[in-house]
This record gives C-alpha cells, structure tokens and sequence, in this order.
C-alpha cells in the first residue's frame, strides 16, 4: 500500500469553514425536522447555496468539464459537515455517485451537473454494495425503457435519472428525465434521504454510457468509501452534543460528566469516533489517490463506521436522559440518518466478508 497523507490541509480546512457557516445560516435542527413534516420549502434555497454559491456540485468534475477539478478528500470533508448538519441535499447521491458514473461518459449531463444546474440519481437501491448484484430493466425498440427498481436515494430530487438496462452485452446506462418516469416517494426511516420506488412504462431513454457495469461499480465504491465521512461528521455531532450536555446538567449538586461510569461511556466514544477518523481519512485519500487498495479502505471504513455511527447515535440518545427522546430536540435526526447510512452501499456485515475475500481471509 502507498503512503497516503490523512491529515487536513488548509484548503480543506478553509472549506470546512466555508460549508459550516452556509449550513448553519441554512441548515439548522428546526429546518431539517421540517422535513419529516412534510415542509421541504427551504431545501431548493439550501442546494442552492451550496451547489451553485459554493460550488460544491462540481467538486469531483475536472475544470476542463466545468468542474472544480478537487478530490475525493475535499468531497469527503463536505461530507462531514453534511453528516454533522443532517442536511437534506444530493451531494452524495448526485455531486458524488452519479458524477464518478458519469466521469466515464462524454455527455452534456456532467456540465450541468458541475454547475448545479442539474441533479441526477444512479437507479439502484440504496443498499447496493459495489460487489453486490445490480438491477437492471429492459430497453425496447428505440431506446423505450419498462421495469420498477425500488428503494432508490436521490430519485425525488433529481431531473435526470440514471437508468442501468440490460443488454445483449451486458448493462448499459441511459439518461431518462424524471418526468416521464413514475417516481412514488416511500415512508423511509430518514426522510431527510427519502427513498423512491422507481417505475418506467415505455420511457424514453437515451444511451449515455454503454458497457457500463465497471463504472457503476466505480461509482458504488466511491459512494461507499465517502459515505464513511457523513458517517463520521454525524459521530462527531452526536459525541460533541453529548459532551457539552453532559457539562451542563447538574444533578445531585455536580454536573453529569463528573461521574465516573459516564466519563467512562464518552472516553469510549471519544476512541471509537478518532478510529471512525483515520477509517474514512484512509478511504477519501484511496479514492483520491486512485490508490489500489481502495476496496480494501473503502470495505474497513464501512465494516467500521456504519455500526460505530449508530452507537454514537444510540449514545447520544441515551446520556440525553429525557431530552433525547423527544421530537423536539434533534438527536433524533442522527439516530435516523446513522442507521439509514448503516445499510447504504451494503451492510457493515457485508462490508466484513468482502473485506475477507479481499484480503484472502475467506477460505
């Protein structure tokens, strides 16, 4: 394996800085309960100001493209702060999964992609590993597209769906616009990622990339080994809350974080997020390096982070005592997200056996 630099450069601190203060004008617990109210006014103006005013949607898109021409390390520290904000926006499943897709494609879709303009979803379920098997509908005379592929992140917001089809040679992709397709939102765990059932009856559909299946699977393990960093912003949330609650509140005349059994719980917490860290610090700077190793970052980082983020969650939940159960404070909304990303891109325990194959641990 190379050496790969995991620490933060100043740009990427600069950048961190720039995308916490939008979400903190835009973002705040208040606006993303909403959500689960059915309010989703305020998340046009949000995407806003982060893919357009900021220019996060074009991170991964080289310059000559119309992107920023940055790396996976920038995309993964906006993700941090996503996860730490519980932000309802497609950076994930547009600016990073349908762009590493469409990186292989020459189309007038990842331009407009770059510049916000546009969002796009990869039409997979949600739980798709990298490795794991792919869904596919049926292309019919002229490109005219018919199947359902349900439980699909990123649907209800995009204009333009990525569609897997089943070939003579394999799978192709083919742009479909989301108005023609059949999109029905489902009642998902976090409704700030809500799933869709995707259907298409006859659509058109046209050709963007064909022997498409090594790209898709690029841009599934780009998902995958990104998403540890959302993971890691929503522990680190829900550990820096928990600490600063625990502070606070007084109980027998001493506050909380002075008894011993709970100091214990956070220094627990405290190593696992640092581990969480260096886990998805390793896996950006793989996908950033195109190191070869990257399967093997991208499945530690996600045997590791997906469980350690819903313990950090279910702690969070916990040490709040009575506060942390109720609708109005937000811990609630990391619970959900954690262990909604828990199963994304393929469950912890699925990430553990890919990782024994790849690693010859399997026999």
């Amino acid at each position: 394996m190379s050496d790969l630099d995991l620490l933060y450069s100043d740009v990427e601190d600069e950048l961190r800085s720039s995308v916490r203060n939008v979400l903190a004008d835009h973002c705040g617990p208040a606006a993303v309960t909403a959500v689960y109210d059915g309010d989703r006014s305020g998340l046009d103006g949000l995407w806003k100001a982060l893919a357009v005013d900021l220019g996060l949607a074009g991170l991964l898109v080289p310059e000559d493209r119309g992107g920023a021409g940055a790396s996976a390390r920038e995309a993964a520290v906006v993700l941090e702060e996503l996860g730490r904000a519980a932000a309802p926006v497609p950076f994930l499943t547009s600016s990073v999964v349908a762009t590493v897709l469409l990186l292989s494609a020459r189309t007038d879709l990842l331009p407009r992609l770059a510049a916000g303009t546009s969002t796009a979803s990869l039409v997979v379920p949600l739980s798709t590993a990298p490795d794991g098997p792919l869904p596919s509908v049926q292309a019919g005379a002229g490109g005219r597209l018919t199947g359902t592929i349900t439980s699909v992140a990123g649907a209800l917001e995009a204009d333009v769906l990525l569609v897997p089809v089943r070939t003579t040679d394999g799978i192709a992709v083919y742009a479909v616009d989301t108005a023609v397709a059949g999109v029905t939102p489902v009642v998902s765990l976090d409704m700030t990622r809500q799933l869709a059932d995707v259907t298409l009856a006859d659509a058109a559909g046209e050709l963007v990339l064909g022997d498409a299946e090594p790209a898709i699977r690029r841009a599934l393990e780009a998902g995958a080994a990104l998403l540890a960093s959302e993971q890691l912003g929503v522990a680190r949330w829900c550990l820096d809350t928990t600490v600063a609650f625990l502070k606070e509140r007084r109980q027998f005349g001493r506050a909380l974080g002075g008894f011993q059994a709970l100091k214990h719980r956070l220094a627990d917490l405290y190593t696992g997020v640092e581990s969480m860290n260096a886990a998805a610090r390793h896996a950006a700077a793989a996908l950033a390096a195109g190191d070869l190793d990257l399967p093997v970052a991208a499945a530690v980082a996600q045997a590791y982070c997906g469980d350690l983020a819903v313990t950090a969650a279910e702690e969070a939940v916990q040490l709040h005592g009575g506060i942390g159960m109720t609708w109005e404070y937000p811990v609630h909304l990391y619970l959900k997200r954690a262990k909604a990303d828990q199963i994304a891109f393929g469950a912890p325990g699925t990430h553990r056996a890919r990782l024994g194959a790849l690693v010859g641990l399997d026999s």
